[in-house]
């Protein structure tokens, strides 16, 4: 270990600039380099807005915006990558990693019923969409199979939608991207021809390309 000793105080808060009444003022500019950007995420309890990113640093958007295609680039052959999903943004494990990482912690990969796959589906593809559009393209009643979803996170509530009954829209958040080792939903793999055609019927359209053979991928730790 250094001999030199670090005041943890003065680590902890960034520099400000004194007020005219002696109060602290505002926080200086500290910058925003790839490798702070890194730290910053990786000790993040939480996702993390361009926003706060921004303010934490003294930066404006262009820069954090520099920074994070920096930092994605920079991770693209470690072990770790940059999840985007929407305005937020955070580090999570490669998904090559997964098998590793499941085992380290003693967990099998998240298995999924039938049904819950293809509910997961339809609501990964369409969102944001409502639980009586997904009853639609499935057929069949889907309340418990979403509820079950939303148990485990991998569906998420966006909001209501402006029809009668104000139904709730559901989408999918960081811990669907997590768990499929996707960094973004553009990832997603290309939807079957049939389903994707199911799915514009109920007035939307599918993310991606629509070409036969697509699926979920395999969900990682």
């Amino acid at each position: 270990m250094s001999e030199e000793t670090i005041d943890t105080a003065e680590m902890a808060e960034p520099a400000v600039v004194p007020g005219e009444n002696g109060d602290s003022g505002e926080r200086l500019p500290i910058g925003l380099t790839e490798a702070s950007l890194e730290a910053l995420l990786f000790v993040a309890e939480r996702p993390l807005t361009r926003r706060e990113i921004a303010s934490l640093a003294g930066v404006d958007r262009d820069t954090v915006d520099a920074r994070l295609g920096d930092l994605e680039v920079s991770l693209n052959n470690r072990g770790v990558r940059l999840l985007v999903s929407g305005d937020r943004v955070e580090l999570t494990t490669a998904r090559e990693a997964g098998a590793l990482i499941a085992r380290y912690v003693g967990a099998d990969a998240i298995r999924l019923s039938p049904a819950a796959l293809e509910t997961l589906a339809i609501v990964a593809y369409r969102q944001p969409v409502t639980r009586a559009a997904v009853e639609r393209i499935r057929g069949v009643d889907s309340d418990y199979t979403i509820r079950a979803l939303l148990h485990r996170r991998l569906v998420v509530e966006l909001g209501r939608a402006e029809a009668p009954g104000r139904p709730f829209l559901y989408g999918t958040g960081f811990e669907f991207l997590e768990r499929f080792g996707l960094t973004t939903l553009e990832e997603l793999p290309p939807l079957d021809v049939d389903v994707a055609a199911r799915i514009a019927e109920e007035g939307g359209s599918a993310i991606g390309p629509r070409v036969p053979e697509g699926r979920l991928p395999d969900a990682g730790s």
